[in-house]
């Protein structure tokens, strides 16, 4: 994986420019510890920072290619995980090949099918490529949006980056946000609207988009989207189709030159994951496949069920190591380092983010890299196997996100003027209504069909990009490159239109996905209930962001002070227990989040120098 920027300007000369490029391109750098490039001329500049994991000499970037009387220029971060398919098909057609990079076969495929080598893609991937002859910069992203991009167009000048911080590096970005931007980080965040980046100056091409820019300005095409197909398949088949596809997605995803681990809580979905990579291990003669856990200390003093976390991973996580005989590594993370880590994680998101949550994820990737370098994930599995409560819970009609039926709790704690400002609510409730017409719909669907149709769109595209972009983020701050299987968009493409009745075989979450594993899995661990990522429950936490926030609210300098109430917050915070329960923001973020959130969003008003212009 690496980070990639590049500025375009047809009036100007930019390979004059190198510093403003170089310094937008060192921002990256924790994406791309290993190497850094620079490709200059008159109307364009890039700049990329390498992580290496295939073909060390072969993948240098940014990457040129004269072919066919034109000059084609890469920078691209990603990976396509069908390479060796798609090299064979162009080596048929003529090209050659220098090394064996996904990169190289990435170029050779636009050179060969310009905008329409997207659909050959199987893979997550943002990039951009300069096409001389046809004067213009393309840009694309994969269908999911596993990989970030966010560009900015300031007068004739267009700038894309993989994170905002690089963007915010050049002089024409300014770090301003607007009342919008309020409102994405006081109603919507921590999560954020698709194409939305926050700053006003700051957009995001959204996953499944493609974009030209040339003489006449910005282009934006969506490539893939969902399509809503009647399902008539019996069980059995879909059983042997979605188990064809789980494998296929995860083996193609082990392909690596460097150290490759797997995520393991002893959860269906990492349990599952860890299961196949160790068995195509043992068949293909490697060592043994390490695996990786996190808690937290105390923990097992500590821990609490409740309804979404009825029992604590680490039993599990014996239970499946041992079963398929990995070479396990437990990562512990304290009170102390856990609320530290609040604030780099700000830094790695560029915006306040889910807290602890982010935090531990941020401490537990630099772990992980001291032995590996490549890892894979779970995410997916919930949003597109129907895993979480809101799926099979549904007490009454849906009338915003499910994720953020608590969120009228932290609206109280907003000042006056803030709330007559964004109007969070209205803000909530207009985003939330967007999402649903965006749908794509099928004519035969019944009423419960059609909401639970709305429902799985909902979390594809406004719950998993949240999580996606805290998994880039916090591992890519510690160059660590994570693959999530179960976002392969083939397998994604099939489960759209299966309906809910078979998804939820015996009633039970993720039911389908269950029956496919049958042999697969230990059988306990086929049927352990869902628990989600693990966080602490150690109440030293709460005590922490405690006194944190309590500073913020006695520094009358504090740029967060216009927008909250703080007497009501100051009340709040005093008065919150490990008992107090007001789940605002998914299944992780209660009280204790509320107030990290907050401690974040202070740090992040500060650090990034926030311009205000509502």
């Amino acid at each position: 994986m690496c980070g990639i920027v590049g500025w375009t300007d047809y009036s100007g000369d930019l390979s004059k420019e190198t510093n403003v490029i170089e310094n937008m391109t060192h921002t990256l750098i924790p994406r791309g510890p290993d190497a850094a490039g620079y490709w200059f001329s008159e109307h364009t500049a890039f700049g990329h920072r390498r992580l290496v994991v295939v073909d060390p000499q072969g993948g240098q970037q940014p990457m040129i290619r004269q072919m066919r009387n034109n000059t084609y220029v890469l920078v691209y971060n990603g990976e396509l995980y069908n390479t060796h398919d798609i090299r064979q098909e162009l080596i048929s057609l003529g090209h050659t090949f220098e090394g064996w990079s996904d990169t190289e076969v990435l170029l050779h495929s636009y050179i060969e099918w310009d905008e329409r080598c997207l659909r050959k893609f199987n893979g997550i991937f943002a990039f951009a490529i300069w096409d001389e002859q046809k004067n213009q910069l393309f840009l694309a992203r994969d269908r999911i949006g596993v990989k970030p991009l966010f560009y900015s167009q300031r007068g004739s000048s267009f700038l894309f980056a993989s994170e905002i911080k690089a963007l915010l590096a050049h002089p024409l970005v300014s770090p301003t946000i607007d009342r919008e931007g309020l409102a994405e980080i006081f109603a919507m965040g921590p999560a954020r609207t698709p194409g939305h980046g926050v700053f006003s100056q700051i957009s995001e091409l959204k996953p499944g988009y493609s974009l030209i820019f040339d003489r006449n300005g910005i282009h934006i095409h969506q490539y893939w989207s969902l399509v809503s197909l009647p399902y008539r398949e019996p069980f059995e088949k879909t059983v042997g189709s979605v188990r064809e596809l789980v494998y296929d997605a995860i083996k193609r995803q082990l392909v690596s030159d460097v150290p490759l681990c797997t995520l393991l809580s002893g959860g269906l979905d990492s349990s599952i994951i860890t299961a196949i990579a160790a068995d195509i291990y043992q068949k293909e003669g490697l060592e043994p496949l390490r695996t990786f856990s996190i808690d937290y200390v105390d923990n097992d003093k500590y821990f609490r069920t409740n309804e979404f976390q009825p029992n604590p991973d680490a039993p599990w996580v014996k239970i499946v190591s041992e079963a398929f005989q990995t070479r396990h590594n437990s990562c512990f993370i304290d009170t102390p380092p856990l609320t530290e880590s609040l604030f780099p994680a700000v830094l790695a998101r560029d915006l306040p983010g889910m807290t602890d949550v982010d935090s531990s994820l941020y401490i537990f990737s630099g772990e992980i890299k001291k032995q590996a370098t490549v890892a894979l994930s779970g995410e997916g599995a919930d949003e597109i196997f129907g895993g979480y409560p809101w799926f099979y819970n549904q007490k009454s009609e849906l009338n915003t996100f499910p994720w953020a039926r608590r969120a009228g709790e932290r609206f109280k704690l907003y000042s006056a003027e803030l709330l007559d400002l964004i109007h969070p609510m209205d803000y909530l409730t207009g985003r939330f209504q967007e999402a649903l017409a965006e749908t794509p719909r099928l004519a035969e669907d019944n009423p419960d069909d059609s909401r639970m149709r709305e429902m799985f769109y909902l979390n594809l595209t406004r719950w998993m990009p949240t999580l996606l972009d805290r998994k880039d983020r916090m591992s890519m701050a510690a160059g660590l490159e994570l693959r999530v299987p179960y976002t392969d968009h083939r397998l994604i493409e099939y489960l759209w239109n299966i309906p809910w009745q078979q998804k939820y075989y015996k009633n039970r979450e993720k039911g389908l996905l269950r029956k496919a594993m049958e042999g697969v899995l230990p059988k306990e661990v086929l049927w352990r209930k869902k628990s989600p990522y693990p966080k602490t429950h150690n109440p030293a936490y709460l005590e922490t962001v405690r006194r944190l926030f309590l500073r913020v609210l006695d520094d009358k300098d504090s740029p967060l002070l216009p927008f909250i109430n703080k007497s009501a917050l100051h009340d709040f915070t005093q008065a919150v227990t490990t008992d107090t329960d007001i789940p605002w923001f998914g299944q992780l973020m209660n009280a204790p989040q509320l107030l990290a959130y907050l401690i974040q969003v202070d740090y992040w008003l500060r650090k990034y120098k926030v311009i205000i212009k509502a």
